[in-house]
């Protein structure tokens, strides 16, 4: 609600500021205010032709068409200073109304076409070698700018048509950690579409352009909170579908501690004790949604499925889940002496020291590794003991790690045995228990903007009390193909639709282990970053 009446608002400003141009211009001032026409009407003062008021109704092509004319309607008043283009396409009422409300500005005609039959005069100057036409034309020169203003027009845009593509179209992201090994790789230069399953409008309007959240060497926020606009998305091109990969903005990340390694979400000190020690001394940050951190996990659950992982086989809807050929587990491989590094990377297993799948372990090693990449362990090291690791539920943390974090109903759930759940769906309504509360808490409360009490085993929202509770929006379930080395949704519950951002759509430039100085994988750019 609130961007609409942000644009209602601004839109009624820009008519009730048109109506003096209109009639300096000898146009009707009441045309100003009817739909349609005034912008037909916009076109003919600054010499567009009528039709070309129709691309306002292409949405984010609007907005550069918006633009365009908001400068050319103050150039056809004679102000071509930069001051008035810069206000004019930062807030149109206020230029517009301070042209309307002088005496001295003056209709000097349709710019455009003025602007071509000078150039044109120009041109025949120059091929009749009319010198002294051609001297004068040039010191008469409305339309002359400084080369200073020429690059600083020029950047300007180049930045603003960068960041409203970024904002609402593409948005280049780097894959950081191993979460997705290995269909995405630590290194992989990814675009992303943030088109393809529904462009959301920007609720964050004050940042700095091109920044995500953080200022770099700064280490502080590069947005403002206020002024905001509400969440809404414009229709999509296709729905999210069981084994998309999906980019998200971390759920838990609304209120965070930065470090330079990572974030630490205000849950993560909650129920972890070792990291109050990492973020002793760090600043709480709250960040609105779509500044918080990125992530980017395989969807395995879309709303309303039953999701269940029995011994690592995910069932969606009681029934087996297809996963990724790449999906990988960890493995404890003992009986071997020593590895063969260059072997094991040629079938995609690294030793890199931060981001690979090797660490040793007493007299072992653990693995993460793919089924192929385990039998080609196994064939390599026929001698070897090849074991997956086995997960056992946290039962000595109240809090426990895993979500929902509640041990004393949920005790038996582990990353290879987890569920099952039905990931919530909007419009549909759950009781309300004290053994499954937690798993809505969260929903309730932080992506829902209620307030939840518990008292005496009764469940107070919004000061009513309440016996279950109806979702306002749709949730979806990720998960890494990495899937012992992932923190995902096994980790911080639900993603909220609200969160997400879009869908990734192929590698452009991808490093080995994350570092240039291993030099470039040029096996994988121009790759698909969505396949299985």
């Amino acid at each position: 609600m609130s961007i609409l009446i942000f644009f209602v608002l601004s839109y009624l400003l820009t008519c009730f500021t048109l109506q003096k141009l209109f009639e300096k211009s000898g146009v009707d001032s009441k045309k100003a205010w009817i739909p349609g026409t005034n912008f037909v009407e916009w076109c003919k003062i600054v010499g567009r032709k009528p039709s070309h008021a129709l691309w306002m109704l292409f949405p984010i092509v609007n907005f550069f068409i918006w633009a365009g004319l908001c400068v050319d309607m103050v150039r056809s008043f004679g102000k071509h200073d930069l001051g008035t283009s810069a206000w004019a396409v930062i807030f149109a009422p206020f230029a517009f109304w301070r042209i309307g409300n002088d005496n001295n500005s003056k209709y000097v005609g349709p710019v455009l076409e003025m602007e071509k039959k000078y150039f044109n005069d120009i041109q025949t100057a120059i091929e009749s070698n009319d010198q002294y036409k051609l001297k004068k034309l040039k010191a008469k020169n409305p339309y002359k700018k400084s080369a200073g203003r020429e690059w600083v027009e020029a950047i300007v845009f180049a930045v603003f048509a960068a960041a409203f593509i970024r904002m609402f179209l593409i948005e280049a992201y780097v894959i950081p950690t191993p979460s997705m090994e290995g269909s995405l790789l630590v290194g992989d230069f990814m675009f992303v579409s943030k088109a393809h399953y529904g462009i959301r409008t920007p609720m964050t309007v004050a940042m700095i352009p091109l920044l995500h959240n953080t200022i770099p060497y700064l280490n502080s926020e590069s947005y403002l909170k206020t002024p905001s606009l509400g969440y809404h998305r414009l229709p999509a091109i296709s729905n999210i579908k069981n084994n998309d990969p999906i980019v998200f903005n971390y759920p838990e990340g609304d209120s965070v501690y930065v470090t330079p390694n990572r974030i630490w979400s205000v849950e993560d000190k909650r129920r972890k004790t070792y990291v109050a020690n990492e973020v002793k001394g760090r600043k709480l940050r709250v960040r609105p949604i779509d500044k918080r951190d990125h992530y980017i996990k395989r969807c395995i659950g879309i709303p309303g499925d039953k999701m269940e992982i029995k011994d690592r086989q995910v069932y969606i809807n009681d029934q087996p889940l297809q996963h990724s050929t790449n999906v990988q587990f960890q493995y404890t491989v003992t009986g071997v002496e020593s590895l063969n590094i260059p072997k094991l990377e040629d079938i995609g297993v690294t030793a890199y020291p931060t981001v690979g799948d090797i660490r040793r372990n007493g007299n072992g090693y653990l693995m993460h590794l793919s089924e192929a990449q385990k039998n080609k362990v196994k064939e390599y090291y026929p001698n070897a003991s090849v074991n997956v690791v086995e997960h056992r539920p946290d039962l000595k943390n109240p809090n426990a790690t895993l979500f929902p974090h509640d041990i004393r109903n949920f005790p038996d759930w582990t990353l290879d045995d987890f569920g099952p759940i039905v990931i919530p769906k909007a419009g549909v309504t759950v009781p309300l228990k004290k053994e499954t509360i937690a798993l809505y808490r969260r929903i309730i409360r932080n992506y829902e903007k209620n307030t939840l009490e518990e008292k005496n085993g009764k469940f107070i929202i919004n000061g009513q009390e309440a016996i279950e509770y109806t979702f306002q929006q749709d949730y979806y379930w990720g998960m890494g193909d990495n899937r012992h080395a992932s923190e995902d949704c096994r980790y911080f519950g639900f993603i909220p639709e609200n969160h997400i951002v879009g869908k990734p759509l192929f590698i452009w430039f991808s490093t080995l282990n994350g570092n240039m100085g291993n030099g470039i994988n040029w096996g994988r750019l121009f790759s698909g970053a969505y396949k299985m």
